[in-house]
Formats: structure tokens, C-alpha cells, sequence
């Protein structure tokens, strides 16, 4: 938990929620620019970086101490495949290839030169590149049809590798140009539930026929094929119940030595790499606490909570790395010392006595269950809060649903702790980065143990006197808006919830959404028609008028996943059965917010609804 607040002259006692802090919704914003990929190579160190004031992802070379920046300003960097992306730029021998995100499609870019197009096709979309012979090899998506290809650097010409599959997922050549691996998955199957990893030889300048190497019995998911100096082919499987790293041998595979523990996040997008086979450099989750260790096991960079894009030259490590009071950084890490630079970022720009740092929580759910949490203190250097009161709280719930939240440094949750509010992030049963079993707890059940866990959440935090139970709220993007509207209704312990772009009516979501998804409501919930009842249940808008709560709903006018349809069936539902809703519309943004203007409104529209609520709550308890 954090420290107390530092006693000064300017110390005032304020109601939680209400203090102020020269912490705004613009600067939270501002510091929220992260970095996507990084890859190493001949020419040197690569990295991509979002940036939430333009919005755009540009591609950054590190060279003899010194970062550049490659993408002109006519491009962003930033693939769509499955619409969640990734793999968007790899390495060649002089220079770089990367999907435009405007058109998906693959431009080549010398190191002094300017971008030009390798392919021209209008319907399709490419992700996950790796360099080839004298080839990019990719993930195409083609309407729907999705295949890998490679395609030559002189002249773009297309050749398809494999295809069949529904989809497929990191493609990756041997050293020796003579053995292609990749994953890949079919239908109803997700990738975290049940892949394949299959292997192409290649004889006499011929691709032999595929096979099979792992996964072809089922109930295993593999992920990040990868082969080390000597042609042998690594994966990550969690046959054992993580996702550990594995090795092929002529005796078959065998488990590498590694902590019980996921070494990887569910691959909700392409192009991750969290362990290196050729120096042994690898990162892993403990309860949500990210850990990072080289070859000999011994731990590095331990000021860092969350490490991700492993990559190595010569004589350095290098990774993306936040920690909790540390924005993401570009790390470069001495193999021989352990010492640790900063290439990039790194920046908070909230001064270290003002963050509130996480505490991490494991609460008892369900019958003999546990759920887990990170919980931050609200903090200001500025103020206390009332004596004898205690704070209200924010529960967050993350997207996916099998994903995770970090215990890192988040400007947007230190906005509402500056305020005044105490946050608890959520890892509810599903999420990932807790071993198979705790991931593969939302089958059948989700909008019933994530709501319980929620619910259970803030039962531990009252309990222990560091929560208001009376003044506490909800919120959650996509899955977790799920979460929240669910946790709402009916006799609920919250006073109000956010949706941001939020699932409000699965059965609608299922019919329209993409193909990566299109089977996901069918293992989180059930089959529609056997399970019609369970659908019903767990329906948000067909449940509006048992949601005794308020709800701020925040929408992009461009979401594919979550349609706005979605959100102003939703709204005009809860408005007709005479419940306080509103909404704010960003007509420009898709399934997450981009822009810099709309993600601060969004804030402080959110803070505005919360304290009229904190208000209503201090009416309702005598304390106006």
C-alpha cells in the first residue's frame, strides 16, 4: 500500500473524490503513449510507439546512442488483422517492411528512404510479418479467409504457403530456410483454448506436405514457435497447465526448466515474443507480477513489474518494461552486468511522491476459489480525507474477457486517485496469467463469476476498512462494460457504473461480430438456442429495467466489435424504463479510443457523473 500523505503546509482536509490535483484528464492522457513492438537486427534496435496525441504509431530506429523516428507523417503503423492486430513491422537486410494501418497494406522502407507499397490488395489485410528468403512472410486476411504467404521483396509477387485453417498465427523459417513453423487454430477453438503448431519442410526447392507437431489431439494451447541457432523448434504449451517453454528433440518434446508459471499473456494479438530459446532469456507472470531472468535464472531489471518484446544482439537483452512507477521504457540490459538503460520512455510525469503504488490482493470467491486484484490507495500530497470516513471506490474490470490487468504505473488510474478515490483492478476468474485452470473459469460462466468476483471484491476491500461499501462504482471497456452492467443490476452494492464501448447484448454480438470472436459467446455463455434461458439471464439490455443504478456509456461510432447500435439500444432501454443513463458518442473511434481529446473528455465526463453520485450519496447519508 502506499505511504501516507506527506504532511506540508498546504495539507487540507477534503472529501474523497473531490480533491483537486494539477494531475488533469490531459496530462493522464499525454503520459499514456506506449510502445507496441520491438525487434533487433544488423541495422540495429526497432521499436514502435503509440502516441495518444496524434494517434498514430510510428516506427523509431536506435542507433549509436541516439533513437530516430522513421514513419512520415502520412503513415501509422498498425495492423488489423482480427482486428486486434500485431506483427505489424519486421526486419530486413536494409531495411524495414510494416502494414500502413490506413490500408493494411505491406510497405517497404529503407533505412534513408521513404515508404513504398509491396502489396496492392484493396480486400485484404496482413499482420504478424517475418522476414523470409528475399521474402516477407505473413498472416493474410482475405474477407474473412484467412492464410500464410510470403511475398517477394522485388517485384511483390504472392505465393501462398498454407491455408485451410480457420486461422493462423506466427509464421517463423528455420535458420536454415528449410523448416517453416507456425500456429494455427479452427473453429469454435480460441487461440487460448486450443491451437495447433505445424511444421513444412522443404526438399529439392519443394514444400513437403504439413505436419502436425503439437496440439493435434486437442486441449492444448501453443503459442510463439520460435527456432533457436541449431534449427531446433521451441514453443510455449501449457499441456501442463502453463505456458512454459518446450523443445523439440528426436526423442520428442520436453518441458525446458522454468518456473511454474505463464510465461506468456493470452495471444489476443500477433507477434509477441516472451522468451528467447537462443540466449535462454525469458519473462513470466506470479500472481500479475511480471518477472524477467536470462539464461543462468538469475532475476533482472527488478525494478520493473511487466516485461514484454524480448529481443538480444550480441551483448545486450533488450524488452519493453513498466514497472509501478514507471511508464513503459525500451530497456537495454547488459548480459555480463545485469545493468539496466533506459533507450526510451520511462517517463511518469507525476512526481514519485504522488503515485499511489499497487497492493496485491488474493480474496477468497465461490466455493474454495480465489480471485485476484491490485488495489491503489487514493493519494494526494494535498489532501486527507474526512476523519472517520473512508474512500469510495472504482472497480475496474479489463476487456477481453481472458486478459489481465498489470500492476504498473497507469496515468488514468492515478487521476482518479489524486481525486480522492480509491481503484481496485480486477483480475476475476478468466482472466489469463494465472495458470490454465484459472483461465478456462469463464466457460459457461461469464456475466456470473466475473460479476461475483466483483461483487466479492469490494465485500474484501469493506472488511478490511480501506473502502466506503455505501459509496462504490463500477466500471469496464468491451468485456468488462459486460461485467459491469451485469454487476448492476438487480440488488447491487455499487451506485453507479461506466460502460466504455461495452457488450450489453451477447446474442447481437454474436450475430455481428468479426470471425476471430464469432464463437467466443458460444464458450462464454452457451449455445444460444439450449442455453436460451442462460442467454436471457445474462442479457444486459432485456435486463434494464432490474438495473436500479445509473450508467455513463462511452461509444465509438466506428466499433466492429462492439457496434454502437449495441450502446443506443442499451441506453434507449434503460432510458424507457425511467433509469438514469447517459452516453457520450465519438463518432471517429473504433473498439478502443485513439484520440488524445476524446480519451480526456471521456475522463472527466466519467468524474463529473461520479461525484454528482457522491453528492446524491452524501444527501442520502445526512452529510450535507
Amino acid at each position: 500500500m502506499s505511504a501516507p500523505p506527506r504532511l506540508s503546509a498546504a495539507l487540507e482536509y477534503r472529501p474523497f473524490g473531490f480533491w483537486d490535483s494539477d494531475w488533469s484528464a490531459e496530462r493522464a492522457v499525454a503520459a499514456s503513449r506506449d510502445f507496441a513492438e520491438l525487434r533487433w537486427g544488423p541495422a540495429g534496435l526497432f521499436w514502435s510507439r503509440f502516441d495518444p496525441a496524434d494517434g498514430r504509431t510510428t516506427l523509431w530506429r536506435w542507433q549509436a546512442g541516439v533513437a530516430r523516428c522513421l514513419t512520415p507523417a502520412a503513415f501509422s503503423v498498425r495492423s488489423r488483422v482480427y482486428e486486434y492486430g500485431g506483427g505489424a513491422f519486421c526486419l530486413l537486410d536494409e531495411g524495414v517492411a510494416f502494414v500502413n494501418e490506413a490500408d493494411q497494406q505491406i510497405y517497404v522502407q529503407a533505412l534513408s528512404g521513404v515508404p513504398a507499397a509491396l502489396t496492392g490488395n484493396p480486400g485484404c489485410r496482413y499482420g504478424d510479418l517475418w522476414p523470409g528468403e528475399r521474402a516477407v512472410l505473413a498472416v493474410e486476411e482475405d474477407r474473412g479467409v484467412h492464410r500464410l504467404v510470403s511475398i517477394a521483396l522485388e517485384g511483390g509477387h504472392r505465393q501462398a504457403l498454407v491455408e485451410g485453417a480457420d486461422f493462423y498465427a506466427a509464421p517463423r523459417i528455420s535458420p536454415d530456410g528449410q523448416s517453416l513453423a507456425w500456429i494455427e487454430w479452427s473453429r469454435p477453438a480460441q487461440p487460448w483454448t486450443q491451437t495447433r503448431l505445424c511444421l513444412r519442410r522443404r526438399q529439392d526447392c519443394e514444400w513437403m506436405p504439413i505436419e502436425i507437431v503439437a496440439g493435434g489431439e486437442g486441449g492444448e494451447s501453443l503459442q510463439q514457435p520460435r527456432f533457436d541457432d541449431e534449427g531446433r523448434l521451441h514453443c510455449l504449451s501449457d499441456r501442463n497447465g502453463w505456458w512454459q517453454p518446450w523443445r523439440l528433440d528426436v526423442q520428442g518434446w520436453r518441458p525446458l526448466p522454468a518456473v511454474l508459471a505463464d510465461h506468456a499473456p493470452a495471444p489476443w494479438q500477433l507477434g509477441a515474443c516472451s522468451y528467447l530459446p537462443e540466449t535462454g532469456l525469458r519473462s513470466w507472470l506470479v500472481d500479475g507480477q511480471g518477472y524477467l531472468a536470462g539464461g543462468n535464472g538469475v532475476l533482472l531489471a527488478t525494478g520493473f513489474s511487466r516485461f514484454r518484446q524480448l529481443a538480444a544482439d550480441e551483448r545486450n537483452d533488450y524488452c519493453i518494461a513498466a514497472g509501478a512507477q514507471s511508464a513503459s521504457a525500451v530497456l537495454a540490459i547488459d548480459r555480463d552486468s545485469g545493468a539496466v538503460q533506459v533507450l526510451a520512455g520511462g517517463e511518469c510525469g507525476l512526481a514519485e511522491e504522488e503515485v499511489s503504488t499497487p497492493r496485491p490482493l488474493r480474496f477468497a470467491v465461490g466455493a474454495g476459489e480465489w480471485a485476484h486484484a491490485f488495489f491503489y490507495p487514493p493519494h494526494n500530497t494535498r489532501y486527507l480525507g474526512p476523519e472517520g470516513q473512508c474512500p469510495p471506490l472504482l472497480v475496474f474490470c479489463h476487456g477481453g474477457p481472458t486478459s489481465a490487468c498489470h500492476p504498473v504505473f497507469d496515468p488514468r488510474i492515478q487521476f482518479w486517485t489524486q481525486r480522492g478515490f480509491a481503484v481496485a483492478d480486477l483480475d476475476y476468474r478468466g482472466s489469463s496469467g494465472y495458470g490454465r485452470a484459472y483461465r478456462q473459469r469463464l466457460a459457461g460462466a461469464w456475466g456470473e463469476v466475473d460479476v461475483e468476483d466483483a461483487k466479492a471484491l469490494l465485500d474484501h476491500l469493506a472488511g478490511q476498512g480501506l473502502v466506503d461499501r455505501q459509496r462504490a462504482f463500477i466500471r469496464g471497456a468491451s468485456a468488462g462494460g459486460f461485467t459491469t452492467l451485469l454487476s448492476l443490476v438487480g440488488d447491487t452494492p455499487f451506485r453507479g457504473g461506466a460502460s466504455h464501448y461495452g457488450v450489453s447484448d451477447p446474442l447481437v454480438l454474436r450475430e455481428r461480430t468479426h470471425k476471430f470472436e464469432a464463437d467466443y459467446l458460444d464458450w462464454l455463455i452457451g449455445d444460444p438456442e439450449r442455453d436460451a434461458e442462460r442467454y436471457r439471464k445474462r442479457t444486459p439490455v432485456l435486463r434494464a429495467g432490474e438495473i436500479g443504478a445509473p450508467v455513463i456509456f462511452f461509444q465509438g461510432g466506428r466499433d466492429a466489435v462492439v457496434v454502437p447500435e449495441q450502446t443506443a439500444a442499451m441506453v434507449t432501454s434503460l432510458r424507457a424504463a425511467g433509469r438514469q443513463a447517459e452516453c457520450h458518442v465519438y463518432p471517429e473511434e473504433q473498439h478502443g479510443f485513439r484520440r488524445a481529446a476524446n480519451l480526456a473528455h471521456a475522463l472527466e465526463a466519467e468524474l463529473g457523473f461520479y461525484r454528482g453520485l457522491l453528492c446524491q450519496a452524501a444527501e442520502d447519508m445526512h452529510w450535507l
